[in-house]
């Protein structure tokens, strides 16, 4: 019996001694499930995987791709450190509103492109409207043939889903099409505008009811960018402009309400030549005279009251324009007017907030 006992307690310890020196067999550092968590540390930079041509490479690319810096230009004189400014100095604290340009409707959404996406899913599986196709990396949904109270002709509807202006904006476009024989492909404009705008009203709202329940689709947050459609950009010899990647129409219209709600006043616009003339008429509030004081100082009376600009649009290709801000010219034998580049600067970021 002492015999055995003792036996078992040899067992014992050689067993417990086993396990330990095995779980640094096992879990150690030159174990078999050691711990990884370091490993990006000692990581090589590998070229990029290349891909035949023709082959889809799209799930190659980044999970989480870095956007890239746009807005990156200092303003000129003499560095002050300024007061926080909002990402966006318009009225953006309306979470949908609609825009309309000729007979083109648009509803402009206050979040970035992944959160409207699940909203107008939601919309259509809540009105029981029947979903045809869904590509989230194009942004578009199209629905089933549906059959409207007092429509003759079935419809269907496609939303497509885009960036907006702004960054962390979005724009929701509304296309409606009859049932017309066998015909299938989507016309270039609805076949009934009445349709589309009372569908583009309707989820609208849906999604101005729903804002504070939004989820977020990593699929199109990852495929529609964010980063918006506008940024600051200089060119040679100091020339400070910005850069919208809108259609000239609708880049122009944008222009001329983003002057009217960045405290100027438009005396005259020339559209043929790209040109609107304004008068700078400083803060109208309170709350513009605190962002004024951080675009262009403290001082109670802003020394560009009442100056006059002319805030050129010009094209510069087929979806891009610049648009510039200078004074005008003087009357003859009157002095030239005197501004800043640094208050020119400050004067086109002021318009940039509030173009959308």
């Amino acid at each position: 019996m002492t015999y055995s006992v003792g036996l078992s307690r040899a067992l014992c310890l050689g067993l417990l001694l086993s396990l330990c020196s095995g779980c640094g067999y096992l879990f150690g550092d030159k174990g078999v499930f050691r711990d990884k968590s370091e490993d990006y540390k000692k990581a090589r930079e590998v070229p990029v995987l290349a891909v035949p041509e023709g082959a889809d490479s799209e799930t190659l690319g980044e999970i989480y791709p870095i956007p890239p810096i746009t807005d990156n230009l200092l303003l000129a004189g003499e560095f002050e450190v300024p007061r926080p400014a909002p990402l966006v100095a318009g009225a953006q604290d309306e979470q949908v509103r609609i825009q309309k340009l000729g007979d083109e409707s648009w509803a402009l959404v206050n979040t970035a492109p992944g959160q409207v996406w699940p909203q107008v899913r939601s919309f259509l599986s809540a009105s029981e409207i029947p979903v045809g196709r869904v590509d989230a990396r194009a942004g578009l949904i199209e629905t089933g043939w549906i059959s409207l109270e007092g429509q003759p002709m079935a419809s269907r509807f496609r939303f497509r889903i885009d960036q907006g202006v702004q960054r962390g904006t979005s724009e929701l476009h509304v296309l409606q099409m009859n049932q017309v024989g066998d015909v299938d492909d989507w016309p270039v404009q609805s076949s009934d505008l009445a349709l589309e705008n009372e569908m583009l009203r309707s989820v609208a709202q849906f999604i101005a009811n729903s804002a504070d329940s939004t989820p977020v689709s990593m699929v199109a947050d990852q495929a529609i960018s964010a980063a918006g459609k506008i940024s600051m950009q200089e060119g040679p010899g100091e020339d400070i402009y910005i850069r919208l990647s809108l259609p000239y129409d609708r880049a122009w219209a944008s222009v001329g309400r983003a002057v009217e709600e960045s405290s100027f006043e438009i005396t005259d616009r020339d559209r043929s030549a790209g040109q609107y003339y304004v008068r700078f008429l400083g803060p109208q509030s309170e709350e513009d005279d605190g962002w004024f004081d951080w675009l262009l100082g403290s001082d109670s009376d802003h020394p560009l009251a009442g100056q006059l600009f002319i805030v050129s649009v010009k094209s510069l290709d087929t979806r891009d324009v610049a648009i510039r801000i200078k004074p005008q010219p003087a009357e003859a034998g009157a002095e030239p007017p005197v501004v800043e580049k640094r208050d020119e600067q400050a004067l086109l970021a002021l318009i940039k907030g509030n173009i959308d």
